[in-house]
């Protein structure tokens, strides 16, 4: 970073930099967090929406087993939340519009921060970081929305109707559901960026696509052991749907990994 008349700055200059840079971020998500707190109908109906037998992932489901010649019956089930503390739904729809908010200021947020960072960085690198960081946001989006359309409403669906007797009936509190979709969506986001970190050690020379195709089984048994640490139920089904995604990614990821030292070659 430089000042107008090219001297350049201090590390005290660089300081008062960073710090307008967070506050501008802080605003930012702020305001963001407000409206989002504030329209609480468009937030809520979003979030509860898995929670619906309309759903848009149940009722694909529904057409899915209709035409290979099922049953159907996605769509029959009815699942009521409650909710148990004084305070438990004001505190739930605080932390929800954070998180929201937060969400849709997340690319000012990592636009912010590129900026402040880039004056430092060669051309080479700053090429290099603008893919990362373009990249590595639609990959954790791409996994935020495959936990909310696939993962997650499976995973509610088979948890929230399983009993172990007709007489045991399911009342799911509000904390329980929004516990479950805020952690399967931030977890499906992070693993979702493991094309991106092997294509970085790729780069970095850490990592080989021989040592990634070598270590396949043993990276199997990895996602298979994160795939049930990060998923609430026990069945096979939802075990799979976890994993298989996550183990495309490790295949995708030797794909980069072999792309990029075929090139830096």
């Amino acid at each position: 970073m430089s000042q107008q008349n090219d001297a350049p700055l201090t590390f005290w200059d660089h300081l008062d930099v960073l710090r307008s840079c967070l506050w501008r971020i802080l605003v930012v998500c702020v305001v963001c967090g407000v409206v989002a707190f504030i329209a609480k109908d468009i937030l809520f109906g979003i979030v509860l929406a898995p929670q619906h037998p309309d759903f848009f992932t149940y009722r694909m489901l529904d057409y899915l087993s209709a035409w290979i010649g099922g049953s159907g019956g996605a769509t029959d089930f009815h699942v009521e939340l409650i909710n148990t503390g004084l305070s438990q739904q004001f505190v739930i729809h605080m932390r929800t519009a954070f998180y929201a908010g937060f969400l849709c200021a997340s690319p000012y947020v990592l636009y912010s921060l590129f900026r402040f960072v880039s004056p430092a960085l060669y051309e080479n690198e700053r090429h290099y970081a603008v893919w990362a960081v373009v990249w590595g946001y639609v990959m954790f989006v791409l996994g935020v929305l495959l936990s909310y359309f696939l993962i997650f409403p499976l995973t509610f669906r088979f948890l929230a109707t399983y009993q172990v007797s007709a007489e045991v009936v399911n009342t799911i509190t509000l904390q329980s559901y929004m516990d479950t979709l805020f952690m399967l969506t931030l977890m499906m986001g992070i693993l979702f960026e493991i094309p991106l970190l092997c294509w970085l050690m790729g780069k970095l020379g850490l990592l080989s696509a021989d040592f990634m195709c070598r270590y396949r089984k043993h990276a199997v048994v990895v996602i298979l052991i994160v795939a049930a640490v990060i998923t609430p139920t026990a069945d096979a089904f939802t075990l799979a749907l976890v994993a298989l995604p996550v183990y495309l990614l490790y295949e995708l990821g030797i794909v980069l990994v072999r792309n990029s030292t075929a090139k830096s070659v």
